[in-house]
Order: C-alpha cells, then sequence, then structure tokens
C-alpha cells in the first residue's frame, strides 16, 4: 500500500511506538519528516535520529527518548492538517497547546518552524502539528 500522506504516518508511528516503549523506529525519509524530527530533537521530544538505506529505499531511524521512570517524553502527537482540509493561522491567531506547556509544529514561507517562532517572527503559515 502506496503512503500518501507520509506526516501522517509518521505521527502514528511515532505516537505507537512510544505507547509500546520501543526504543526506536524506522520512518519513510522525506525532507517533510526530517524537518519536524529536527525540531522534535531541538525541542527535546526525541534523543536523535540517522539516516539509512534498505534495499535502495531511504529511511529515518528515530531514537525515542523516555523519563526516568519510562514514560515517554511525548504525551500526545496529533496531525492538524491533512491532504484533504489545510489549516492555516495568521502570526495573530497561533492557537497555544497546553497553555504554552506544548508546541505547535507549522509550515512558513521561511520553513517548518515552532509556533513561537512564528509569533516571534510574525509570519502566519499551514498548521502541521502539535506536541505536548
Amino acid at each position: 500500500m502506496a503512503i500518501t500522506y507520509s506526516v501522517g504516518d509518521m505521527l502514528t508511528k511515532l505516537r505507537n511506538a512510544s505507547r509500546v516503549k520501543h526504543g526506536s523506529v524506522d520512518l519513510k525519509m522525506s525532507n517533510m519528516n526530517k524537518s519536524i524530527l529536527n525540531i522534535l530533537k531541538e525541542e527535546g521530544y526525541i534523543k536523535d535520529f540517522s539516516f539509512l538505506e534498505k534495499e535502495g529505499i531511504a529511511f529515518i531511524r528515530v531514537l525515542l527518548k523516555y523519563d526516568n521512570k519510562r514514560n515517554p517524553v511525548i504525551n500526545k502527537i496529533d496531525a492538524i492538517s491533512t491532504p484533504g482540509r489545510k489549516i492555516y493561522s495568521s502570526y495573530k491567531k497561533m492557537p497555544r497547546i497546553k497553555n504554552g506547556y506544548g508546541i505547535l509544529i507549522i509550515s512558513s514561507s521561511q520553513g517548518v518552524i515552532t509556533g513561537k517562532e512564528a509569533k516571534d517572527k510574525k509570519i502566519g503559515g499551514e498548521l502541521i502539528c502539535s506536541v505536548w
């Protein structure tokens, strides 16, 4: 089965792997996935990620992060926009996730950034996902 929405597939695999406490998960390579994972790493939601190739197909191996009691750091990760329903927001109406404790990832004219960066730079964009 072909994957038509790689971001949604990536978010689902991250959510499922962290719930069953896997150490790592392999995701299909795409520039959007790589940009989102860069933000998740900078914000401390994942340990690290690396690139690998299996049978000529590029993958990203993500090392998941857990706290001292082996609880996943990612409590919830949800897609906001989908291929059938794109949701956009201006910087003035940028939603807050968990009253500022979570992050919002958006696709803007300056690349994939967090909602806080978008507010600071005064740019809007497509809301990709929320993480807390």
